[in-house]
């Protein structure tokens, strides 16, 4: 080679067979040219039809230019700008003029400086210049050299005469630090482009240098650090230098309510496998965290003892308790536990992460349960209930809980009593709790009852106002005449108000002297304001008897004045019977003609002979006021009968039998023809 720089003669015949061959390599910078051979010595003819338009042309040009004295100079150079046109970024775009144009002739220029500063180079220097440069392969990781900026692209050098663009965002720099000429980075050789240059990518080569470390760190069974993206379906994106993917069920040892909360975090992951074809990646999590938590539960294991206090994190919350983590075992500490007190649901007092000091009550080695406490770390305050409440004083408390049954009453934390129903007021009927008090508020009451053993405390309200029985003898003295509102209407009377926690009761038969009433609501209603007189008070059993009857005087009694033996009467039929005539002589005052006393001749019935409403004159043979009774003859007042005073006293004796069967008061018809029947039957 360098013969040819000291003989010129020999380098026109040299150029002539190499032109064609480095032309070539102009055209087609793919092909990789083999060491000098028969391709330099078949010469033009050894090209296509389509290389060969373009040949001759240049190797026309080639010839003048030779014979000029600085031959190598401009050919060089024209070289180097058909290299410049070549080169390309990979997104396609123009390459830019100016400073650039400049940095793609430095590389050449530099080569030619330090070969010789002062002298020209030969055509076979060049040449072998050329040989000696670095070629990259398609499909290879290589450093590359940036080597400057334009706009969102940065060139890099990989070192094969041709740059290329690649885009800012495949580098993956740390926040605040920025791309710098001549920072050095791993590039990734996609392809070599048709019109000539490079396609590089920075994330490829990224992305084939962790496939590599997932594929040892799984082998190896370490652990990789990524970033979580965001949420995908079934679980997170995680980027560990390619995208990964992360189960829900992966994430943590328990489910995560939260999981925006994790975006953005930076943790340790278990890669479980990978798929580089398809570009998959399942990573764990909850994989780290068992082996923690199995290192702490040997741990735990070692030193755990019931009765020991140890503090834990609370992990979850349930309605029967909480679950607490001692450090790489978990407990419960039932809804009983946390408190001596009463605790409606353990997340009104905790929260889910919250730190608290437990007692170990139980702990099952075989299965690993373990059962906590808190309410243990105090003293039992029924321990010492007798001696801060003893029965019959007074204390305050707060109302926590109403039943149907009564009220339950918070003494202090642990200590609760109940009021029953039948001890907040006097009232026989009291009303619903509810109506009374209402959860929140404070009262007073007094210890009725207490039994430690059961943790049971009996307590009263009313026991705190006077008994209204106490004063109501003082109050309401028999024979008073009192007035209240009808309360409630039975089968067998009225009710009536007669102050807070008293009712006194009208029987129906203190209703009226003469009125036959069948039901009270046929005369009252509720809510209506009546008097009646106090009859009798039971001050044991709490009842209050009340008349209405009684505000007149008896009819009764006048009548066994006005009406006495022998005394002849007219009224009006109300009633025949099988047994007798009855006969009304007033209002309110009615009489019996018993069958016997109707005539001298036997008679079985007396229906069919008399009809209701016919007037009937009769005697009267004999008068009861305590019986309520009036007793007619209709054959002593003929004077069928020869002897009218025994006639009459036999009959009175009749009427005396039969109100023997009969209810003593009041008299009813009912009664009248109960008695009269009994009379019949004696007589036959």
């Amino acid at each position: 080679m360098h013969e040819t720089k000291d003989n010129p003669h020999l380098a026109l015949p040299l150029s002539l067979f190499t032109f064609p061959y480095l032309l070539q390599r102009v055209l087609n910078r793919k092909e990789k040219i083999a060491p000098l051979s028969e391709s330099m010595i078949s010469g033009p003819f050894f090209l296509s039809t389509k290389q060969e338009v373009l040949v001759f042309p240049f190797f026309f040009c080639y010839i003048v230019l030779f014979l000029l004295k600085k031959i190598q100079g401009p050919f060089l150079y024209l070289l180097d700008i058909t290299g410049i046109v070549s080169s390309t970024n990979d997104k396609d775009q123009p390459l830019q003029p100016g400073p650039y144009r400049q940095h793609e002739r430095k590389p050449m220029t530099e080569a030619l400086t330090q070969t010789n500063n002062d002298e020209e180079l030969s055509f076979a220097e060049l040449f072998e210049m050329d040989e000696n440069s670095s070629v990259v392969n398609v499909g290879d990781v290589t450093m590359g050299t940036i080597i400057g900026v334009v706009d969102g692209y940065v060139l890099v050098d990989v070192g094969d005469k041709a740059e290329s663009y690649v885009a800012k965002s495949e580098f993956q720099l740390e926040k605040g630090k920025e791309i710098q000429i001549g920072d050095t980075f791993e590039v990734f050789i996609e392809r070599r482009k048709e019109e000539g240059g490079l396609l590089l990518s920075r994330e490829k080569a990224i992305a084939i240098k962790v496939w590599e470390d997932i594929a040892k760190i799984q082998e190896e069974g370490g652990t990789i650090e990524g970033k979580i993206d965001n949420r995908v379906k079934g679980g997170m994106s995680v980027n560990v230098g390619v995208p990964a993917f992360l189960p829900y069920s992966q994430i943590d040892l328990r489910p995560v309510k939260d999981l925006d909360a994790l975006i953005g975090e930076t943790f340790s992951f278990k890669v479980l496998k990978f798929n580089r074809k398809r570009n998959n990646v399942v990573i764990s999590r909850r994989a780290i965290l068992e082996d923690d938590r199995n290192k702490l539960r040997e741990k735990m294991r070692s030193i755990l003892q019931e009765g020991q206090i140890i503090k834990g994190a609370i992990t979850n919350i349930t309605d029967y308790g909480l679950f607490i983590d001692m450090g790489g075992m978990d407990g419960l500490c039932h809804i009983t536990d946390l408190s001596w007190g009463r605790v409606s649901h353990p997340a009104k007092l905790y929260k889910v992460g919250e730190e608290l000091e437990v007692k170990v009550l139980k702990y099952d080695k075989e299965n690993d349960r373990v059962s906590l406490g808190v309410k243990q770390l105090k003293e039992d305050p029924w321990a010492t209930v007798t001696t801060r409440y003893p029965i019959g004083e007074k204390t305050m408390g707060k109302v926590v809980s109403i039943t149907d049954y009564g009220v339950f009453i918070e003494l202090e934390e642990g200590v609760e009593g109940l009021i029953h129903v039948s001890e907040m007021t006097w009232s026989k009927k009291p009303r619903h709790p509810s109506k009374i008090v209402v959860v929140g508020d404070e009262v007073e009451v007094m210890v009725l009852n207490i039994e430690p053993e059961t943790k049971r405390i009996s307590l009263g309200m009313k026991q705190l106002q006077p008994n209204p029985w106490d004063l109501v003898t003082d109050s309401y003295p028999v024979g008073a005449i009192i007035e209240g509102k009808v309360k409630n209407i039975t089968d067998f009377g009225v009710f009536i108000g007669i102050e807070d926690g008293i009712d006194g009761l009208i029987h129906v038969s203190d209703l009226s002297w003469t009125e036959r009433i069948k039901h009270p609501s046929e005369k009252y209603v509720k809510g209506q304001t009546i008097q009646a007189v106090v009859l009798k008070i039971d001050k044991e059993n709490e009842r209050f008897s009340l008349g209405i009857k009684q505000l007149e005087p008896d009819p009764w009694q006048a009548a066994y004045n006005k009406y006495p033996s022998g005394t002849i009467i007219e009224g009006t039929i109300t009633n025949v019977t099988d047994f007798g005539v009855f006969v009304q002589l007033e209002e309110g005052i009615e009489g019996l003609v018993h069958v016997s006393e109707i005539s001298k001749e036997k008679i079985k019935t007396p229906v069919g002979v008399y009809q209701v409403g016919d007037t009937l004159k009769a005697i009267v043979i004999n008068v009861s006021a305590k019986d309520r009774k009036i007793g007619l003859s209709i054959k002593t007042l003929d004077g069928d009968s020869e002897e009218p005073v025994e006639a009459s006293q036999t009959a009175s004796k009749k009427e005396e039998s039969a109100s023997a069967a009969a209810v003593a008061a009041p008299a009813t018809l009912g009664d009248l023809m109960k008695a009269a029947a009994s009379g019949q039957t004696e007589e036959n």
